[in-house]
């Protein structure tokens, strides 16, 4: 049975009801001062891919995999030791919701990919259905984590890459792949 702990983002307030920042109180913080976000909310990403790339070598690190949990821009900076956590999450409320939309769309696409992830690494598994699935899950995310951060720093994404047929596609191949190394094994 599938689990359900996607992590829940807050839609975007329109412009007029967005609450008021000066975002000038970004200088000399890591968050940048044009969109509003942090790249510091894609660690939250690169830990479970850091975790996925471990497991062919170093099994043990399954329990680790299976114990992260998804976590929204602003559960990550509320939970975080980041010294400007507060500014952040203030920051992201205020985003533009052109840049904060894409960001959180692009989030909750990789934590889709990452729950399929965990709940098809639950159980016994040989260790080469772990590797294929660790392999194909990192190969999905690693563009993702690379189109968020070109989000958070103001760049122009893909809009097509971020087709809904095309997300699909990848999270079908990730079960494809997964089911036939459970087949093999």
């Amino acid at each position: 049975m599938a689990t359900n702990i996607l992590a829940q983002t807050v839609p975007c307030p329109p412009a007029d009801a967005r609450p008021v920042f000066d975002f000038a109180r970004l200088a000399g913080t890591n968050i940048n001062p044009a969109t509003g976000l942090a790249t510091d909310y894609l660690n939250h990403f690169n830990e479970a891919i850091m975790l996925l790339e471990m497991l062919p070598c170093s099994p043990e690190c399954k329990e680790d995999f299976l114990a992260w949990q998804p976590m929204s821009y602003v559960e990550h900076f509320a939970a975080s030791n980041f010294k400007f956590r507060d500014l952040a999450i203030a920051a992201y409320e205020a985003a533009d919701p052109a840049f904060r939309g894409p960001l959180d769309d692009i989030a909750n696409q990789m934590t889709a990919i990452l729950i399929a992830t965990h709940d098809g690494m639950r159980g016994e598994l040989a260790p080469d259905t772990i590797r294929i699935l660790a392999e194909a899950t990192t190969h999905w995310l690693r563009p993702l984590v690379a189109r968020a951060g070109a989000m958070i720093n103001g760049e122009a994404i893909d809009a097509t890459a971020q087709d809904d047929t095309a997300r699909q596609d990848a999270i079908d191949l990730l079960f494809d792949q997964s089911v036939d190394a459970v087949a093999r094994s």
